[in-house]
């Protein structure tokens, strides 16, 4: 009889944890914070944290991560190494770590026994899974065989083409994601605005913005509304409350202002000027990458991350068709998405990864 599975995606700002049952149905997804930054003590209350609320009797873990690359930790290797040490001594049933590079189909895992030799292959490994996963989805519902994958999380976003439902990479390391710009350092959380636009407008003109650490991508999307409280886990730029009168504060800084200068429609406005500027960006990331598709191809953006409302709107924008990660996922029942007392059948798309590793792990089973 297959066990269960908890996948985990371990990061460096928030710990997320899956839970299927051993059907391979999603049972439940949780998100916690992690400023793994401050060190492992954070990464070990974050994962009992979670284990206080999941069933772990009679299990598999399949563990992903990108947390290695916080400053606590000297180099890549060491990150890696540490945070599996961590997750193994909480851990108690059989552990697996994805090492998708490592095999054709992008599916494989290592056991502890190897993490040493295959440190790399395990490093920032997240997105690599998420894609094997939505690929294998879309073949079994027998959507589009084009699709762009762009997971927009509270840092990050990672674009991956997707060609007769096998994901085709340029790059495989942070680095070489970099260059190819499958990895773009962009967010809507925890990007400090001064990433996102030297210019915006306010009040009709024209104005540079402070290369400071006054404002993020939160305070943006909390001033739109776009931002949902239970995605909003970061703490803010000055260490104050999430209220649009904080965010407006916070944003009216970037330009040199104080927030009672204008009212608060005035910082809604500067908030769509920065919610442009990246949208922007975003867009033409979207384009670069669809142009790897034949001529006259139609293709479909699929969007995930706590970010995907941009997804849906790049998708509006360029004519494609849109479908959410959630709608691939496949639920145990109707409830199963219970998280933190909130039934919110969308919380897998913001966890993608950790749903990802655990399906891929229940379909290797054969223990």
């Amino acid at each position: 009889m297959r066990k269960g599975t908890i996948g985990w995606d371990v990061g460096g700002a928030h710990l997320k944890a899956a839970h299927l049952n051993n059907a391979g149905k999603l049972l439940r997804v949780i998100q916690v914070p992690c400023a793994l930054w401050r060190g492992l003590a954070e990464l070990e209350k974050a994962i009992e944290a979670i284990l206080r609320k999941l069933s772990t009797d009679h299990v598999n873990h399949a563990i992903t991560m990108t947390g290695e690359l916080v400053d606590l930790f000297a180099n890549r290797k060491e990150g890696v190494l540490a945070i599996s040490r961590v997750m193994e001594k909480y851990l108690t049933d059989e552990k697996y770590f994805y090492t998708g590079a490592l095999q054709a189909d992008y599916q494989g895992f290592t056991s502890a026994a190897y993490l040493a030799q295959h440190w790399q292959a395990i490093a920032s490994a997240n997105w690599l899974a998420s894609a094997a996963y939505v690929a294998s989805r879309m073949y079994s519902m027998q959507i589009s065989p084009y699709a762009l994958l762009v997971d927009i999380g509270s840092t990050t976003t990672d674009f991956v083409v997707l060609k007769d439902y096998q994901p085709v990479c340029k790059g495989y390391t942070d680095a070489e994601r970099l260059q190819s710009g499958e990895l773009v350092y962009t967010g809507v959380i925890r990007t400090p605005l001064m990433a996102v636009s030297r210019h915006v407008t306010f009040a009709g003109q024209l104005t540079s913005t402070a290369a400071e650490y006054f404002a993020t991508t939160a305070d943006v999307y909390r001033l739109t509304g776009e931002l949902l409280a239970d995605d909003d886990m970061a703490d803010t730029a000055d260490g104050k409350d999430k209220t649009l009168a904080a965010s407006a504060r916070r944003i009216a800084r970037m330009i040199g202002r104080d927030a009672d200068e204008a009212g608060l429609t005035s910082w809604v406005a500067l908030a769509q000027s920065f919610r442009t500027a990246q949208f922007e960006r975003l867009r033409d990331t979207v384009i670069h990458h669809v142009a790897n598709f034949p001529d006259q191809a139609v293709f479909t953006l699929v969007g995930a991350g706590v970010g995907r409302f941009l997804v849906k709107d790049l998708a509006a924008h360029m004519h494609a068709s849109y479908i959410d990660v959630a709608d691939l996922v496949e639920i145990a029942h109707e409830n199963a998405m219970l998280t933190d007392g909130q039934i919110n059948s969308q919380w897998a798309s913001s966890c993608l990864p950790a749903v990802a590793v655990a399906s891929l792990l229940h379909a290797k089973q054969t223990f």
